[in-house]
């Protein structure tokens, strides 16, 4: 079954670029009601930590560089097929290749600033959602 909750980070380039208000609100108009939600900067072994996952990766270094350059919004979502709407909602990785009107399409520079997180499997939006919140932050 699937969760209805999912996980996402605005991430420093879209901070920096005054974004999170415009994204915020697209991600309410998609119909995700938002749990959790906190303004934070990651230190380079929270973002570490974070992406260990990727560790292994030649793009390791640098993703937990930038991830830890500057503010964040980390937030919980909760909506019906919550994972995969965002995904959807977010568009491709690669801005280049997302669909028109996603969050990175608008929003992203590149590949590697790509403007926002979002869990990619229910498992991982529960974690990613600990790591970041306890159960008393979240409000459903």
């Amino acid at each position: 079954m699937a969760s209805n909750l999912t996980f996402t980070m605005i991430k420093p380039d879209a901070v920096a670029a005054g974004h999170i208000g415009a994204i915020l609100a697209q991600i309410n108009k998609a119909g995700f009601k938002i749990v959790a939600m906190k303004y934070t900067k990651l230190s380079e072994e929270k973002a570490g930590e974070f992406y260990d996952i990727h560790r292994a990766r030649p793009f390791f270094g640098e993703l937990v560089e930038f991830m830890s350059s500057g503010p964040i919004v980390a937030a919980v979502l909760e909506k019906d097929n919550a994972v995969a709407d965002f995904r959807t909602l977010i568009g491709a990785t690669n801005p280049a290749e997302a669909e028109a009107g996603t969050i990175r399409a608008l929003y992203a520079k590149n590949i590697g600033e790509n403007a926002v997180h979002g869990s990619d499997s229910d498992e991982n939006a529960l974690i990613e959602a600990a790591f970041h919140f306890s159960g008393v932050e979240m409000f459903r």
